[in-house]
């Protein structure tokens, strides 16, 4: 896929690739006098219900960040609980996105999880490989230095120089558009190391709505905020095209 860095990307007014941290969902819980576990199955309806979304606006790919190197030093309670949500969602929700010609591909490094879980991303994979309408990345054990390590690591194996083309050949979502627009809910504004390397020309939007609450207004606020950016990549206003100018 081309780099944001090298060439400029074209004009889209829906986004082709949408990347998102789903915060919020312990938040949203405790806030109800509810155990954080319950958030997270709540944030599992979201999802669902942006998949759809996204689907039919015409975006092309969602990312999103389900779980991150960083946060296996949460309670093992609560990191048990997520584990066997994650399974459960294989199990149940993968014959759903194949039977909307909808493709799941899980990114990260799988070596902590289970062997059941290992199982079931390969099978959940297997199944949604070959369809074309959409594609769903989960980040699962992700961190975004942890990608651009790995990826500099075959390069290395590889004996070959250390260039753009290969990293970017080499990382998670190689084969994949960068994001156009990132979202983070829950009020946080960091981008928390996730896609570190694909998010450099992404456009940034941040509300403080918990995740579990990012209904379709949110989505369609979100990608609203996107579509009165401008994407100069370098260049003027004055150099874009009138139908890209803002204000």
């Amino acid at each position: 896929m081309k780099s944001s860095t090298q060439t400029i990307l074209a004009h889209t007014n829906i986004p082709r690739h949408i990347a998102v941290i789903m915060d919020g969902n312990g938040r949203w819980a405790k806030k109800r006098f509810m155990p954080r576990v319950m958030g997270h199955k709540k944030g599992l309806n979201a999802l669902e219900n942006m998949v759809k979304r996204c689907a039919g606006l015409g975006v092309q790919y969602l990312t999103v960040f389900a779980f991150s190197t960083e946060n296996w030093r949460r309670p093992e309670e609560e990191v048990s609980f997520l584990m066997g949500l994650f399974l459960q969602a294989l199990q149940k929700q993968v014959a759903a996105l194949h039977d909307n010609n909808m493709r799941l591909r899980v990114i990260g490094d799988r070596s902590r999880f289970s062997a059941e879980i290992r199982r079931g991303i390969e099978a959940a994979e297997a199944l949604t490989e070959g369809n074309s309408g959409f594609t769903l990345s989960i980040a699962a054990d992700y961190g975004g230095r942890w990608d651009m390590l790995q990826a500099a690591n075959k390069l290395a194996a590889e004996g070959e120089a250390i260039t753009e083309e290969g990293m970017m050949r080499h990382l998670m979502l190689g084969d994949a558009p960068e994001p156009d627009l990132f979202i983070r809910t829950g009020g946080e504004k960091r981008i928390s190391n996730f896609l570190l390397w694909q998010l450099a020309y992404a456009e940034l939007y941040f509300t403080d709505t918990l995740w579990p609450d990012f209904d379709d207004a949110a989505i369609d606020a979100a990608i609203g905020s996107f579509q009165t950016r401008e994407r100069r990549f370098g260049r003027t206003s004055e150099q874009l095209p009138p139908e890209q100018q803002r204000g």
